[in-house]
């Protein structure tokens, strides 16, 4: 049985998207090179990456046309596995998903992706998306949450964890990273 992911990049005040722009410009006084590299640890066992619509239009809109010949080898080793893996995107209001190799959903979330977690094969991940997992959170699809936490406040913004989200969680693994940046994995209890 495969499990979903909501793997996450979140100030301490517990923000995930600042709403402006791609909404996690925040995110780069922390992610050095460091963090970069430990990234491909946390997502090794990912091979269905799933995004809303605004996430997936800036993934779409950046991804697809990696690697360059400036892209890190981190990057490039990304931008090869993201452009060949079927991926989903989960719209209401998109007319088609564009990038190769991604499957459009528009609802019944809970039938859906009940289906795909029956599979045997790897992890589902929801890449930011901070709408979409407070769907899932509502549907109980959410197995786990990993999370960098960055050191910054922004004082608003998306919340990972929307008002009134109650939730056991037990800690998995965690890590500190020299420019500040903590990451933390939490299966749901």
């Amino acid at each position: 049985m495969r499990k979903i992911v909501a793997f996450e990049h979140m100030t301490l005040d517990g923000y995930v998207s600042s709403g402006k722009g791609m909404g996690f410009e925040w995110t780069n006084r922390a992610y050095d090179a460091e963090l970069s590299a430990y990234a491909q640890h946390i997502q090794e066992d990912f091979d269905l990456p799933v995004y809303g619509r605004e996430t997936y239009l800036g993934m779409y809109g950046y991804w697809s046309t990696q690697p360059t010949a400036e892209s890190t080898p981190v990057e490039r080793e990304h931008a090869e596995w993201v452009n060949a893996v079927e991926k989903i995107v989960v719209s209401t209001t998109l007319a088609s998903a564009d990038w190769n190799n991604t499957r459009l959903v528009r609802g019944n979330l809970a039938e859906e992706f009940g289906a795909l977690k029956e599979q045997a094969a790897g992890t589902i991940a929801i890449y930011a998306s901070p709408k979409l997992v407070h769907s899932f959170l509502e549907l109980g699809l959410i197995d786990e949450f990993r999370v960098v936490v960055h050191p910054v406040v922004i004082g608003g913004g998306t919340p990972l964890f929307p008002a009134g989200t109650e939730l056991d969680l037990r800690l998995e693994e965690s890590r500190s990273f020299a420019a500040g940046a903590t990451y933390l994995r939490y299966g749901v209890a």
